[in-house]
């Protein structure tokens, strides 16, 4: 039988299989549910997930979209609705996108998730200016990962709504993440800033943002983390990569965030460390008035509840600064 490897962590017979996601699950259930607007849930798929959260004490549903096929969608998943409040419009996607970012704009729901719509249908909807939702910074997206054998919880961003980010879009994104990181329970966080290389090198256009970003950071640009860059993936993960490489850092070998270059490498990674390391991801838009729950067809039930969760501590963070 080979040994065990020394960085295997110790895990009891019956330890949850992502305990950093159950923590904030848990922490999210203290404080209690929230009325969430759900756009256009017209699949088993994500009424089951509003039904699920509202069961672990999450949310309080409120389904926005068709009646009649909202209803069709339930008997076909099997799904009891008469619990759940419904405000009814058009059989438009769109039209209850924009339904549901009013009821979030007036108070009525403290969060908006989406539903069986496009991503571009909710998120069109939520940043229109008539809709009230814009904060004061870039919105961006924020995964937090739980990743088998990794002793804390790890936030990537931006992965999926900026494209190719500038330096001052780079710098909301770090930003929100911060605050983020805040809500989740980690009041000082460690954040990196990648590129290919760890080296500043004009020809990679990374390179020279993460050394700016870090110079804004000690100007008080970016406030709340200690941050560092360019790192490349290995010396940002691993802080025997670190040490061979001769960086002496804070951030290098324990990074609590992850800043990518662009959506094309924080896509590819986040969903390698899911589907080739077993990690399990939960997120939230970031950076508007309320947090917005963005599920995908391929999240799993944990997935979906736990951005419920984290949409509930970033709200009750934002409600009580």
């Amino acid at each position: 039988m080979s040994p065990v490897p020394e960085t295997a962590p110790a895990q009891a017979v019956n330890a949850p299989a992502h305990p950093h996601l159950k923590s904030l699950v848990d922490a999210a259930r203290v404080l209690g549910p929230m009325r969430v607007a759900i756009a256009y849930p017209c699949d088993a798929a994500s009424l089951g997930a509003a039904i699920e959260a509202a069961r672990a004490g999450l949310i309080v549903p409120i389904l926005v979209g068709p009646r009649e096929r909202m209803d069709a969608a339930a008997l076909l998943g099997g799904l009891d609705l008469s619990g759940c409040e419904v405000v009814e419009t058009a059989d438009d996607p769109r039209a209850a996108a924009a339904r549901a970012a009013t009821l979030c704009r007036d108070g009525t729901a403290a969060a908006l998730m989406k539903g069986s719509l496009h991503t571009d249908e909710l998120l069109g909807a939520a940043v229109a200016r008539d809709a009230g939702l814009r904060g004061s910074s870039r919105a961006s997206h924020a995964f937090v990962l739980d990743v088998p054998g990794v002793a804390r919880p790890l936030v990537l961003t931006d992965c999926v709504v900026n494209i190719e980010p500038g330096l001052m879009e780079k710098r909301d994104i770090a930003q929100n993440a911060i605050h983020f990181a805040h809500a989740i329970g980690i009041a000082n966080p460690r954040l990196a800033i990648l590129s290919a290389v760890e080296n500043i090198n004009p020809a990679i256009a990374s390179t020279l943002d993460a050394a700016a970003l870090c110079k804004m950071a000690d100007r008080g640009q970016i406030t709340g983390a200690v941050l560092d860059g360019p790192l490349a993936y290995d010396n940002a993960i691993s802080s025997v990569s670190a040490l061979n490489k001769g960086i002496v850092s804070e951030v290098a070998g324990r990074p609590d965030i992850l800043l990518l270059p662009n959506l094309e490498a924080g896509n590819m990674i986040y969903k390698q460390l899911v589907y080739m390391a077993g990690a399990e991801c939960a997120g939230l838009v970031l950076g508007m008035k309320v947090p917005v729950i963005l599920t995908s067809r391929s999240d799993s039930i944990t997935a979906r509840i736990t951005s419920c969760a984290l949409a509930v501590l970033v709200a009750r963070q934002g409600a009580s600064a």
